[in-house]
């Protein structure tokens, strides 16, 4: 590899210098790039080439519309640099490693422990991400009719934008900047390894010892493949319960099966200081049994995230901000300047590839076509990927019961579903919330496949499907998917009066 290869690898903060980071490196930011010659006025300019940046750029474009698209770092952002696709190839190297630890449960015995090699499981993920690349590249969305700019874009004027020395003016703009890791200037942070998703990714060696700091989503994701993969992993989460914004039972569970793998989750604890011994991570932390060290390889923040608005001159464009809501944007996702909307993790506390693709949408929508599509209607569902997965959308039952009346929720452990029963995955449940005539509020899935199943409500909760019409549908046999449908039928029965149960069972009597 060239040295202009490996420092370009260095710039853009990708490790190790592979073939696989190259390929990627030469599909997101290409070091031989040219910005091309700018139109005299482009009908949209995107600030961000993530999700949000990237659908609102190809939309526009598809549709016949001028449009930049700004990049000043990877093409794919988070999503396909250090979110959603790295962190999924990490999960499945270690729930197969998992899968082999639980073999005899199902009858399959092998001699020896199985061997894990981290550096195989870390190759595999640069791999596919190089190869997954293609679809964010430059060249494709060149190809497109899209103006790619490598670099940062900041606003000069309200109608005004300057990347790289060059000026383009535009008829609308979009704010698709996302957002960053949240470091907190804790004492004694640069004496030792900290790591974020930003650089977690780039490990070629398992950390023998792993501390992950904030029992979110992010977090917990990556403490329970590292444990499985071979690190003894140390949680420490200042909240009563980790996955806090998520329904406690369902957090519960989770933590009790993160413990059966061996983590040690600290909870209602803080990290004070953090220190350096012989080349040892230290952590300090605090809680109700008193102060106390532990020592790591490596220590991973994860305790939120901060909207990417500083250094684009926003002042300049007439677009207020809030340091913690990022972009300040109305219901159809307009800034307090009306020709500039805002997409993604810069403007929305939903924080998801598939939020920041539909919040595009509508921009695409409101911006160009007299669209109101409003920010408060879209039908958000979110999944964490452990190991169960816990996926939900709309309401909780508390969250419900402030809102409306008559609120009821039914709950379907998967103790109850056959397919479960066979696949030795019974450890979760399904809870449903409704309202009136079994209008469904919301939902929240404890399962192996949660992700995939959370789908289905959110379709009856788009398309007014109530509980009554899923007990009619007829889902196939056996699925853990039937769940839903039990559900449905748990729901029916709730309208059967002490009168009308009667009726019915002397019907069928006659009937003999």
């Amino acid at each position: 590899m060239s040295e202009v290869a490996m420092s370009h690898l260095k710039e853009l903060n990708l490790f190790p210098e592979d073939e696989f980071n190259t390929r990627l490196a030469n599909n997101v930011h290409p070091s031989d790039y040219n910005n091309p010659e700018p139109k005299p006025i482009y009908d949209a300019v995107v600030i961000g080439g993530g999700t949000a940046g990237l659908v609102t750029a190809a939309g526009i474009a598809g549709l016949g519309g001028r449009v930049a698209l700004i990049e000043r770092h990877m093409m794919g952002g988070d999503c396909l640099n250090v979110g959603c696709v790295p962190s999924k190839g990490v999960i499945r190297a270690a729930r197969a490693a998992h899968a082999l630890k639980e073999a005899a449960d199902f009858g399959i015995t092998f001699e020896g422990e199985p061997k894990i090699d981290f550096e195989f499981a870390m190759e595999r993920m640069r791999r596919l991400r190089s190869n997954i690349s293609a679809n964010d590249s430059v060249s494709r969305f060149s190809s497109l009719g899209v103006d790619v700019f490598i670099g940062s874009g900041e606003f000069i004027s309200r109608d005004r934008i300057s990347v790289a020395g060059t000026e383009l003016k535009f008829r609308k703009a979009v704010i698709a900047s996302g957002a960053s890791p949240f470091v907190p200037p804790i004492e004694g942070i640069d004496q030792v390894n900290v790591l974020t998703n930003e650089t977690i990714f780039n490990l070629t060696e398992l950390p023998k010892k792993l501390i992950v700091v904030g029992g979110g989503p992010i977090g917990m994701e990556i403490a329970q493949s590292f444990a499985r993969l071979g690190s003894e992993v140390t949680v420490i989460e200042k909240g009563v319960q980790i996955l806090g914004r998520s329904d406690r039972q369902a957090s519960e569970v989770l933590a009790d099966q993160l413990r059966k793998e061996g983590l040690d989750l600290r909870l209602e604890t803080s990290l004070t200081k953090l220190s350096s011994k012989n080349g040892v991570s230290i952590a300090h932390i605090e809680s109700g049994f008193g102060t106390k060290e532990i020592e790591a390889d490596a220590i991973l923040m994860s305790i939120g995230r901060k909207p990417n608005i500083t250094g684009m001159g926003l002042d300049k464009a007439g677009v207020k901000t809030d340091p913690h809501e990022g972009v300040l944007i109305d219901d159809f996702f307009r800034s307090t300047n009306k020709n500039v909307f805002a997409a993604g993790d810069v403007a929305s506390s939903y924080q998801f590839t598939h939020a920041a693709d539909a919040m595009a949408r509508a921009v695409i929508v409101n911006a160009f076509y007299f669209g109101r599509a409003r920010h408060s209607k879209l039908i958000i569902p979110w999944s964490t990927y452990t190991s169960p997965e816990i996926a939900g959308v709309g309401l909780t039952l508390e969250e419900a019961e402030k809102q409306f009346d008559h609120v009821k929720q039914i709950e379907i452990p998967f103790t109850e579903v056959d397919r479960a029963i066979l696949d030795c995955e019974t450890n979760g449940f399904m809870k449903v919330v409704y309202g009136k005539k079994g209008k469904i509020l919301g939902a929240t899935i404890v399962s192996e496949h949660a992700g995939n199943m959370i789908g289905e409500v959110v379709m009856a909760m788009q398309h007014n499907i109530t509980l009554g019409d899923i007990s009619a549908i007829v889902h196939p046999y056996p699925t853990q998917g039937e769940a839903l449908k039990k559900a449905g039928d748990a729901y029916k029965r709730t309208l059967l009066s002490p009168g009308t149960a009667g009726i019915l069972k002397w019907i069928m009597r006659r009937g003999k």
